[in-house]
Order: structure tokens, then sequence, then C-alpha cells
């Protein structure tokens, strides 16, 4: 019976998995979409405003106050400064709400922003990858002309995110 279940379980998890692998996600090189997103202080935020003004730091992540995205956040949050000092400016994005966003941003003294995708718009332009039932957890690091500099993406590392982004941003700024 145990094998019964689990072969069923499988058969009917693998088609998602088979399209999440077969799915594209924007790579290195390519120009990232315009958006226009709300943040967690309710203030509109175009990505096109910040093009050619700062490299930009996009994660996504699927969930506020969920173990692996707190300390994802916590880790862009631990070096925001040598983020900024680069040149950079951070950008976190998933479907939660404004006031998730805040609530979460206020409890962990997140200094970025954090940007409201109710309808996962950006999260399918960026063509970011589900991990079975979950958002996808990835980041893209973006050049001055709008280009994608650099992606990592991990569903369990997510202090990597951090770590890997700016380590490219340091090295983008002494270009």
């Amino acid at each position: 019976m145990k094998q019964f279940l689990s072969a069923t379980l499988f058969a009917l998890l693998l088609p998602f998995a088979i399209q999440a692998q077969n799915k594209k996600t924007l790579a290195v090189g390519d120009e990232i979409p315009a958006f226009t997103l709300t943040d967690q202080n309710g203030k509109e935020f175009k990505v096109a405003d910040h093009i050619g003004k700062h490299a930009l730091v996009i994660y996504f992540y699927p969930k506020d106050e969920s173990m692996v995205c707190t300390k994802e956040a916590c880790a862009f949050r631990d070096s925001f400064d040598d983020f900024t000092r680069a040149g950079a400016i951070v950008i976190g994005i998933n479907g939660g709400t404004v006031a998730s966003h805040k609530h979460f941003a206020d409890k962990e003294k997140l200094p970025f922003v954090l940007l409201s995708d109710p309808q996962d718009k950006v999260f399918k332009q960026f063509e970011v990858k589900n991990s079975f039932f979950m958002s996808g957890r990835e980041t893209f690091v973006v050049d001055l002309h709008g280009k994608i500099a650099f992606t990592y993406t991990s569903m369990i590392h997510g202090v990597e995110h951090a770590q890997q982004a700016l380590a490219i941003v340091q090295k983008m700024k002494k270009q």
C-alpha cells in the first residue's frame, strides 16, 4: 500500500516537475522587463526609474516570515550597507500583500524595498521557476544598462543569495 501511494504521488507530481524544469528563466545578458509594483509603504515603484542610476539586486522569494525567507531577507539586511557602497539597491518581490510586507520589513528591520506582486505578474515576466507548489527563490543582479549580469537560484540556501549577489555587485563596481 505504501509503495502504491508513493508511486501515485510521484505520478501526480511528475508533470509539475517536468514543466518547471522545461521553463526558461531570464538569463545573463537579457534585458529585464519593465514593471511597476507597490512597495511595503504603499508607494509605486517603477523599475525604469532606477535603471542607469544603480545596479539592481532583485530577489524573488516565496513567503514573508517563513524560515528560509527570513534568513535570506536578514542576510540582505546585514549586507545592506555593502550593497549601498557598491552602488546597488536591493528589491525583494513576492505575491504577499503590502500589509504583509510592511509587517515583515518592520519586524526584521529591513531597510530595502519589498514589492507586492499579488498576481505574480513580475514573477512570470522574469520566468522564475516554481518549486513544486511554492513560488521560486531566485536572485537577479542587473547592471546599469538594465541587463542581467548574474542569476542565482536555490530554494534552501537563502543566505547564499545575498552573498553571491554582493560579490557580483562589488566586482561590477571595480570595473
